[in-house]
């Protein structure tokens, strides 16, 4: 099969790239208004950007008259906490997914907990074993969508999911994107040490 984008309608070329490109980390945002409504909203078009400074990205689907109240709330604010998914949430984050009224408090919907955050006013979910506290970078339209950069201000990592104090990925238990309705979970890890050469001739190192 081949596909041509300038061939193809958007939604159809949508499908084929959420199903090809897998799996996805989840970023399981929430976000406060500036009258103080809550909202928890998933998104799988999302990755680590850079180290220094700390930085995510999240893509958000742009909707013309009617944008996301994430993407609403993080240009009135600023803020938002990234919260990972775990196995024992997805039902529950899968909840949140529906097109909800705005204004809807998707915690209440998913009996998620809100917990306060430490640096930024949005909560997070105290049932996610790692959270990401950030601030907003910038945003930057891209095609029929909008990639909000975000900085990390601060991250929390439940205990639980470490092992010798780095994040152990079977302990974490995260849950990855797939198509449709359709994720993947955490179960099996193999470890493939890559080649140590110099960076000059090419020649093996130690």
């Amino acid at each position: 099969m081949l596909l041509d984008p300038s061939q193809v309608p958007g939604p159809e070329m949508y499908r084929f790239l959420i199903s090809a490109v897998v799996p996805r980390p989840i970023a399981f945002v929430s976000t406060r208004s500036v009258d103080g409504t809550v909202n928890l909203a998933p998104f799988s078009y999302f990755n680590a950007i850079s180290s220094t400074p700390p930085l995510i990205g999240i893509s958000i689907v742009d909707r013309p008259g009617d944008a996301k109240d994430t993407l609403l709330n993080i240009r009135a604010t600023g803020e938002f906490v990234v919260n990972l998914v775990c196995e024992p949430m997805l039902a529950a984050m899968a909840k949140t997914a529906g097109d909800w009224p705005s204004g809807t408090n998707e915690f209440e919907i998913a009996g998620l907990t809100p917990a306060p955050s430490e640096r930024v006013a949005p909560p997070y979910v105290l049932e996610s074993p790692l959270q990401l506290e950030c601030r907003l970078h910038r945003e930057i339209p891209l095609g029929n969508a909008f990639l909000v950069v975000g900085e990390i201000v601060l991250a929390r990592v439940s205990d639980a999911a470490l092992t010798e104090g780095r994040v152990d990925p079977v302990k974490l238990a995260p849950v990855g994107r797939l198509g449709g309705e359709f994720y993947s979970l955490m179960r099996e890890v193999v470890k493939e040490p890559r080649p140590r050469v110099s960076r000059t001739t090419g020649a093996p190192l130690g």
